[in-house]
């Protein structure tokens, strides 16, 4: 254990969390949720308390003083994204309700510009339906083929095959069911060399790791506040501005527009023709102060305890009889997925449940990955900051229950 992961104290972190305090059926909460959604801490609740006692109004168009506060909160958020990101300018962060809608908005207009018939989009076994569906959607509407790049038993990509009608590469930096961490880098620049638009699905690595966009290089990046402490409803959609310049725009009304009659509207510039409509100006605040937060603690003391956290928690559950662990990557972040011999996924979460400790269990939005691996579900243990080994030790031991229930 390093030196900088023995000072980080999650005891003292976990006391920012007020929904953590509380017992379930009488036991501890062990939050082991938080691949589906994160808690949030009290520097986020407050902020937006704060917002709606006293700074509440509509933004950009307004001249009186509530609206320019709200206006001044909305877009520092965009910059404090644009910089936890490493993007080149504020304009290329656009907001959305989460990272679903960020990529079917690439899918509906970059998709709808550049995909053809007979074009290719390649993405990975690993894939969250939220990064299948509108792909398959819009290679059923433009004729289009979408290929899928095949995981090992460890579940890792071992090989991206690229072809000369292959258009987009859409894949997870870190999938939501396995832990799995895919090198990003190192394939955006094997598929840039070929000339093919890279987008990441960033909604499992924002919370646990840095990410740069520029040093990544890819041409979009999505992820969901409510994954990274913050409240749900917002999502950030990175693109390049040069793409999003060209890019037409998603949806129809206020605040997209630059000009409007009767026989014509001419657009506004991105990022906001992107953004129809009165968005969810609280949750721009939210998402701010949790990136303050993480950014106090520090992503890499972050994922330098998660990755311990992670280790004692594979340690501990290989013990235990009939238990198999889905996913053994070699690049892994705090994600567990596991099968009980003689007990469904389903029927341990809610045996886990009794004794506090809250997981997730089916297929987590990835049945062609269960598909996979021959398995219709799994139980899923998903790790934060605020996480400790006894919450791992409540794991255990309440497995040991299920199994003795069902032995």
């Amino acid at each position: 254990m390093t030196n900088a992961v023995k000072s980080f104290d999650a005891a003292e972190i976990r006391k920012d969390f007020p929904i953590l305090r509380q017992l379930v059926h009488g036991h501890p909460l062990a939050y082991l949720d938080n691949a589906a959604s994160a808690q949030k801490p009290r520097a986020v609740i407050d902020a937006i308390s704060r917002f709606y006692s006293s700074d509440y109004s509509n933004i950009h168009r307004g001249v009186h003083a509530l609206s320019e506060r709200s206006t001044r909160l909305y877009e520092q958020g965009r910059v404090q994204v644009q910089r936890f990101l490493g993007a080149a300018d504020a304009h290329e962060i656009v907001f959305t309700r989460g990272t679903t809608e960020g990529i079917n908005l690439v899918a509906q207009t970059w998709g709808r510009r550049n995909i053809g018939a007979g074009d290719e989009i390649l993405i990975t076994a690993l894939e969250h339906h939220s990064n299948i569906v509108p792909w398959q959607m819009l290679c059923e509407e433009r004729g289009a083929r979408l290929r899928v790049a095949p995981v090992n038993d460890r579940g890792e990509v071992e090989k991206f095959e690229f072809t000369e009608r292959t258009k987009l590469l859409a894949m997870a930096h870190i999938s939501n069911v396995l832990g799995t961490i895919l090198p990003v880098r190192e394939v955006a620049a094997a598929a840039h060399a070929r000339g093919i638009t890279v987008l990441v699905d960033g909604a499992q690595a924002a919370p646990h790791m840095k990410v740069d966009v520029r040093e990544l290089d890819c041409d979009f990046y999505v992820f969901s506040s409510h994954k990274l402490y913050g409240p749900t409803g917002v999502g950030v959609l990175y693109g390049k501005s040069a793409l999003l310049e060209a890019m037409p725009p998603y949806q129809g009304g206020g605040d997209m527009i630059r000009t409007v009659t009767f026989e014509k509207t001419t657009y506004n510039t991105p990022p906001y023709k992107f953004e129809a409509g009165t968005p969810d100006i609280a949750g721009v605040v939210g998402l701010a102060a949790a990136i303050d937060y993480v950014n106090e603690i520090g992503i890499d003391n972050i994922g330098g305890y998660e990755h311990e956290l992670l280790g004692y928690a594979t340690r501990e559950l290989e013990k235990i009889d009939g238990l198999r662990i889905i996913g053994t990557a070699r690049r892994k972040a705090a994600v567990i997925s596991f099968v009980l011999e003689g007990i469904h996924p389903h029927d341990a979460g809610t045996i886990l449940d009794r004794y506090g400790v809250a997981v997730r269990t089916g297929h987590h939005c990835a049945q062609p990955l269960m598909d996979w691996f021959g398995i219709p579900a799994t139980t899923r243990a998903s790790f934060a900051f605020y996480n400790t080994r006894e919450d791992v030790d409540a794991l255990v031991r309440a497995i040991h229950k299920a199994k003795e229930m069902f032995a």
